[in-house]
């Protein structure tokens, strides 16, 4: 079940997601670019502490149902990077990594629980304008989405029209 990103005070939002297991697989589609590329991004992911992580955005390719960006987005509507560095690395069941250069850190736990598992993102030290907290919102909101999609073999859906309508809601449910 889907539930709205929270903010843990005003630069920590937190998100949960149940996923299908096992908890194996999950890992894999953290931390494979391949499978990583599927719902978030491709691109290398050292894979221990102090490994570089390099994060490529093709959002509109996320889908087979290819939609333009807003125009707020255009100028990363076909690739957009970002880069960082792992600072926990616990298989299966921590990664975390620095998010670009001042974008805090993101941090994603996992737990099974009879073949489910239980997903914690974490991103801390984000800005604290509301630009950028509804943008995040709405794309970890839109980014987790298409990964339930696909853990569940289902055809993920495009990827701006979704965050689109979650900015919309997130404006409102953050009081901008």
């Amino acid at each position: 079940m889907e539930t709205d990103v929270r903010f843990a005070d005003a630069t920590t939002l937190t998100v949960e997601r149940t996923l299908p297991g096992p908890i194996e697989r999950v890992w894999a589609y953290l931390t494979e670019p391949d499978k990583r590329a599927r719902w978030l991004g491709g691109g290398v992911l050292g894979q221990f502490v102090g490994g570089v992580v390099e994060i490529h955005f093709h959002n509109q390719d996320l889908s087979e149902d290819i939609q333009p960006a807003p125009e707020q987005y255009k100028s990363i509507e076909n690739q957009a990077t970002l880069s960082g560095t792992i600072t926990r690395f616990e298989p299966p069941h921590v990664l975390a990594h620095t998010w670009g250069n001042n974008e805090g850190e993101v941090t994603f736990e996992l737990t099974e629980n009879d073949g489910q598992v239980h997903l914690l993102l974490t991103h801390r030290k984000l800005p604290t304008d509301q630009d950028t907290r509804t943008s995040v919102a709405s794309g970890w909101h839109t980014h987790l989405g298409i990964l339930i999609e696909e853990l569940n073999g289902q055809a993920r859906s495009a990827f701006w029209p979704r965050h689109t309508e979650l900015e919309a809601h997130y404006r409102k449910t953050l009081g901008e």
